[in-house]
């Protein structure tokens, strides 16, 4: 791919060249025009030649950086230590991109040249990225939801065989078409990072078999499917199925998910209609990290409003997954959310000083899943509950066999005491999950007490939020 401690080199040299907080004449003169034209700008907010600061990105993690806004913001890299993305070499991103290649993109068709682009890049979201297309758009070959639903009713089709046909076809041929133009390719050697009140929208970002990327400081709404699959195979009564999260993270190394926010607006799939008996599910995860990805921190995001919220490991098959996964989840809001906050098989996982936020056991599925062979350690998470929400349902098992859990809170109707999430899954649920992981993390920054959580993270979580 490339030597990367060569790359960390220019990243160094770069930064005693242009220090992190100015910006270049190339990085703030705008040169794109055009419909495809990508603009080689930031902000010229920068704190002067010369100027570094050191600023918080959250309580407990310090980094050196220039001004919170600016052609600085795409220059910071993972600090030391900061989870599991931090290992070896470390993930710098795009920082040591010349200024020829660094972006500010106000378009899909901007985003997707200058991803495009030679690398390393730093790439500057300004304001709001849409699709620019609707499900009409994509359709084609005859499908309409009507027509689908009239040919696949299981009183019709049955339930022991996936769809096939002219409308299946149809379907698959439409999803094609919105794939093509929605799933845009994250390269190695990328920063990706918002400027103020920066949204994209029904667009699904694809780390797929890269190394070293950043993606900051954005806010992701409803990267919908308009053509969700039905199988009545899948469960006991079936279920519809949906392809694109909003950050898809596979095959990748070294990859820093930080102060975003995801939801899915004013398209929640808690207001889609029942199809055959089970929901028209349209969006599948925020964050995933599949196919034997590897060294991944998630950190100070804002999770809402969502189903499926983040699957590490996709399949019980270890062929890919086995000896990887290593993900660090730490400081996130996980605000009324059904599930997988993590769902994790195989990995070893920091789950650490995250605050979730369940006010409704009507939508509420589970909040970490214990899955084939994951090796979990969960600590000084903060977890707020309504008073119909059952405690032993915050963990579920998928197959797996063990937990460690220490330091973690729980709050129920305004009282706090600790909670021992493996001895009250316990008591409910056979068979038992054990209670030593089989590893101790190393890699973090200072795990803040778990009385603090709720306050940090309720400050400084999430898009907009860098200090």
């Amino acid at each position: 791919m490339r030597n990367k401690t060569l790359l960390l080199s220019a990243v160094l040299a770069l930064a005693t060249a242009a220090p992190a907080g100015a910006a270049t004449a190339s990085e703030a003169a705008t040169t794109g025009t055009g419909a495809g034209a990508v603009s080689t700008a930031g902000t010229t907010t920068g704190t002067g030649a010369g100027a570094v600061s050191t600023t918080r990105t959250g309580a407990g993690a310090v980094s050196t950086a220039g001004a919170a806004h600016g052609a600085g913001l795409g220059r910071r890299i993972l600090p030391a230590n900061d989870g599991w993305a931090s290992a070896g070499t470390g993930t710098t991103g795009g920082a040591a991109a010349p200024p020829a290649n660094v972006h500010t993109v106000t378009s899909r068709s901007q985003l997707a040249a200058a991803l495009a682009a030679p690398g390393p890049r730093i790439i500057y979201v300004k304001g709001r990225l849409d699709s620019g297309r609707t499900c009409a758009d994509y359709a084609t070959g005859g499908y309409t939801l009507a027509g689908y639903l009239a040919a696949y009713d299981p009183a019709v089709w049955g339930r022991d065989a996936e769809p096939s046909g002219p409308l299946e076809d149809a379907r698959a041929a439409s999803a094609a078409n919105q794939t093509a133009h929605i799933k845009l390719k994250v390269p190695s050697d990328t920063t990706i990072v918002g400027l103020p009140g920066a949204t994209i929208r029904h667009l699904n970002l694809h780390v797929d078999k890269a190394d070293n990327v950043i993606i900051r400081n954005i806010r992701f709404e409803d990267a919908a499917d308009c053509f969700p699959q039905w199988d009545p195979t899948d469960g006991e009564t079936g279920n519809w199925n949906s392809l694109y999260d909003n950050i898809s993270v596979t095959g990748s190394t070294h990859v820093w998910v930080d102060h975003n926010t995801f939801t899915d607006g004013t398209n929640p799939d808690s207001a889609q209609p029942l199809y055959f008996g089970r929901p028209y599910q349209m969006h599948d995860g925020q964050t995933d990290i599949t196919n034997g990805s590897d060294f991944v921190t998630v950190s100070w995001n804002e999770f809402s409003g969502h189903d499926k919220t983040m699957l590490i490991g996709s399949t019980n098959n270890p062929a890919a997954d086995s000896g990887k996964l290593s993900v660090t989840v730490h400081h996130n809001h996980f605000s009324d959310t059904l599930q997988r906050l993590p769902r994790v098989r195989f990995g070893k996982v920091h789950v650490y000083d995250n605050y979730y936020e369940v006010p409704d056991a009507a939508t509420f599925v589970y909040a970490i899943g214990v899955g084939v062979q994951s090796q979990i350690v969960a600590e000084n998470n903060y977890f707020r509950l309504s008073r119909a929400v059952d405690p032993a349902a915050l963990l579920y098992d998928w197959g797996g066999t063990t937990l460690t859990a220490r330091g973690n809170l729980l709050r129920v109707g305004g009282k706090e005491r600790p909670i021992d999430l493996v001895g009250v899954y316990n008591a409910a649920h056979d068979p038992d999950l054990g209670t030593d992981a089989g590893w101790t993390p190393t890699l973090h920054t200072r795990i803040d007490p778990a009385s603090t959580v709720r306050r940090e993270v309720s400050r400084h979580a999430g898009a907009g939020h860098l200090s």
